[in-house]
């Protein structure tokens, strides 16, 4: 199988799918393939907290047109994963000088499809791109094609429990992704200064309390294949929650709007996490560290690409507040603003490339120590 991810986040996945007990695993670029049975393919779904598609291929060849391409496909095995009555959906990405146009590919696959069943049973199956029977995955790479078979449906990050959001909502699984790249776990209490809907407070606790991924989720594509086993899935699901685990630390939200903060509460109040997150009307730039046990601040600060802000302002008031009210902690925050993070006024001990979306992006590391020398928040691997 084929799990996909955000691009800076293989290596995170694939240590989850090692944990889940994925066999094989290799890493790619934004994907990691792995082995597993069908008991495996459901917990990934389930499990995996950066990942975004879970995919079974079926079929691989190599193709040097369109023409070609429409022969390859009305060539496989069908009727192994569909039939007249199944309704399906094509998604494809091309990369490489022969395939240029991704929806072109997706057309010419559905040609081969639908022409091979008329002609051999005088009947068509149904395109249905909201809620189809089947998703079909093409995928090619200069001249080599891969179809799989889509077992995830909507993408991972729709966990299910938000349904409220604010301008610019962080994707869940980049959230997440953020978080376990800044080394946390849970095993401090954590921050997020700018919490808006909620998401990365979420997140947070998910993965300290290592409740699955996609538990609040409605549904899975494989849930309408025909293999569908759903006493193997509800297996899974319960071998999943028996290594749910408390968590003795807190996680805090702080955002200044009244109206943010009633969004984030139902969110957290819909993921059920409510006993172990906190959330606070407070601007960040008011605010200080509270006691002086170690504290870990991740978030997801405008970038300007919808906010109107004066950004050079903004991160400068950033670099400034966590300075001044924030010794003893680590800070990590993305953004695609680089002008702006230039601001911030404090050397970062890591700067990781990332993508937010199509936004190039940087996820940065700012170590704040006891007392106010300058240097003292300069990391020596800076």
């Amino acid at each position: 199988m084929v799990a996909k991810t955000f691009f800076g986040f293989e290596k995170i996945l694939a240590e989850e799918l090692r944990n889940l007990g994925a066999g094989n695993v290799e890493i790619g670029v934004r994907n990691v393939s792995f082995e597993g049975d069908k008991g495996f393919m459901y917990k990934a779904n389930l499990c995996c907290r950066v990942a975004i598609k879970i995919l079974k291929p079926i079929a691989a060849f190599r193709v040097m047109n369109e023409d070609d391409l429409y022969r390859r496909v009305q060539r496989m095995n069908l009727r192994a994963f569909m039939d007249v009555q199944t309704t399906f959906a094509i998604n494809a990405t091309v990369n490489g000088p022969i395939f240029t146009h991704s929806q072109y590919v997706s057309f010419k696959v559905k040609d081969a499809i639908v022409d091979k069943f008329r002609r051999e049973e005088k009947i068509r199956p149904n395109v249905d791109t909201k809620h189809p029977d089947i998703r079909i995955n093409v995928h090619i790479q200069d001249n080599w094609c891969t179809i799989s078979l889509d077992s995830s449906g909507a993408s991972l990050h729709h966990r299910g429990y938000r349904t409220q959001t604010n301008i610019a909502p962080i994707n869940e699984a980049l959230a997440a992704g953020l978080i376990l790249m800044s080394g946390w776990h849970g095993q401090s209490d954590l921050l997020d200064p700018m919490c808006g809907s909620g998401t990365m407070l979420i997140e947070a606790a998910m993965i300290a309390c290592n409740i699955p991924a996609n538990l609040n989720r409605k549904e899975f594509a494989f849930e309408k294949w025909d293999d569908w086993d759903p006493d193997l899935y509800d297996l899974i699901e319960a071998s999943a929650l028996k290594k749910v685990r408390d968590f003795k630390y807190k996680i805090i939200g702080y955002d200044k709007a009244p109206s943010v903060i009633s969004k984030a509460r139902d969110n957290i109040k819909n993921a059920q996490l409510e006993e172990f997150i906190t959330i606070k009307e407070q601007n960040f730039f008011d605010s200080h560290k509270e006691g002086s046990d170690f504290l870990q601040l991740v978030f997801n600060p405008p970038y300007g690409e919808r906010l109107p802000i004066a950004m050079d302002e903004f991160y400068a008031s950033i670099g400034d507040t966590l300075k001044s009210g924030y010794p003893g902690s680590h800070a990590w925050f993305i953004t695609s603003n680089m002008e702006a993070l230039k601001h911030v006024g404090l050397r970062p001990s890591r700067k990781i490339k990332l993508y937010n979306g199509s936004l190039e992006s940087r996820l940065v590391k700012y170590e704040m120590y006891e007392g106010s020398r300058k240097g003292k928040y300069i990391n020596k691997d800076s």
